[in-house]
């Protein structure tokens, strides 16, 4: 279904202010611009649990009208290139510079300086740069659990991990992904659009970076998809490869539906969705390893951000059969309840949510 996010967040609103009423429950999701900060144990044991992890369907909701938006044309697909580097949070540092990160086109056009944004705010002048460790599962970094991967472009560097499962034709597999959201791109401020295509852009939420450095940053589809931004706004499936890199880094593809069933039907997953999400902060157990958090988005209308700590949100490598133009499939996972992404989920490729890489085997 289209989960057009102003008729899902009233309906999520709708369960928080139920569950409110029985206790008060700090990590009860009530989506608006105020959200308040949640917290949970970061460790946890692997056990056992009744809660599916298997795909039912759903029933579809009917979009709101789309509204304009103004985005620049290109008519090729674009490439990152080399960029500053700049220390990760796994390695003690963050990256809380603009990223120089140059999108080009198959004519291998680029840009021949980084901007930096006038948006961007930091918290505060003694920002420890956060520690993504935290948020990892019980895996930890035994022989089959974590590795780091550190990112050329930027220095960043993310935990990954390989997970085995079953996949949408219920036969084992792996997929070898990120545990953390990826974070690089030029920053641009909410109301805007990201609409130069020929450098990587993000949006920081609340335009801070510290919470880029925490959550990652947002992206547009067409963003996301390292595709022209007339994308967001027509469609462009000849463009749309198998494997697709998007903004990944070289030798990885973005996160697709295939990959999120492995995830929650993982080996030593009992808990559904909750065993995607992180412990830290996201009321999950994290069996699955995948580390899930609740980076909120950026919404098109106004450009404001909302549910920062309560729903995490992404795109799939391709556009959506509701209307092709302007929408997308994606997924989104709660922090309040155990409703399982569809297989036919989707919303405005306008809206800004996080990536996940899947590393190319």
């Amino acid at each position: 279904m289209i989960f057009n996010l102003h008729a899902k967040l009233l309906a999520l609103s709708a369960v928080a202010l139920l569950a409110l009423s029985a206790c008060d429950d700090e990590s009860s999701f009530a989506p608006r611009d105020d959200e308040p900060t949640s917290s949970s144990s970061e460790s946890v044991t692997p056990q056992s649990s009744s809660s599916e992890t298997s795909v039912s369907s759903s029933s579809s909701k009917v979009p709101e009208p789309v509204e304009g938006s103004s985005v620049a044309s290109s008519s090729s697909a674009r490439s990152s290139s080399s960029a500053e580097p700049a220390l990760s949070s796994a390695e003690g540092g963050e990256d809380l510079s603009s990223s120089s990160s140059a999108k080009s086109s198959s004519s291998a056009k680029s840009s021949s300086s980084a901007k930096s944004s006038s948006s961007s705010v930091s918290s505060s002048s003694e920002y420890v740069p956060f520690d993504h460790s935290k948020t990892l599962g019980y895996q930890k970094f035994d022989e089959d659990g974590y590795k780091t991967f550190r990112d050329p472009r930027n220095g960043r560097s993310y935990y990954y991990i390989t997970i085995t499962g079953t996949d949408t034709v219920h036969k084992v597999a792996s997929v070898t992904v990120m545990a953390e959201n990826l974070n690089i791109g030029i920053d641009v401020p909410g109301n805007q659009n990201q609409s130069d295509d020929n450098n990587i852009e993000r949006y920081c939420y609340n335009n801070d970076t510290t919470n880029c450095d925490q959550f990652g940053g947002l992206y547009q589809w067409a963003e996301a998809m390292q595709l022209p931004s007339r994308c967001n706004t027509e469609s462009c499936a000849e463009l749309i490869q198998e494997n697709h890199q998007g903004i990944c880094p070289d030798g990885w593809r973005l996160f697709n539906f295939n990959d999120y069933v492995i995830v929650i039907n993982a080996e030593w997953n009992d808990d559904g969705v909750k065993g995607m999400r992180s412990t830290y902060g996201f009321s999950g157990t994290n069996y699955s390893g995948f580390s899930l958090v609740g980076a909120g988005l950026r919404d098109p209308e106004g450009g404001v951000f909302k549910s920062l700590k309560k729903v995490a949100f992404w795109f799939y490598p391709q556009e959506h059969s509701y209307d092709v133009t302007v929408y997308a499939m994606g997924g989104y996972v709660s922090g309040s309840n155990e409703r399982a992404p569809q297989p036919d989920d989707g919303d405005l490729k306008t809206y800004g949510f996080s990536v996940r890489c899947v590393k190319v085997e």
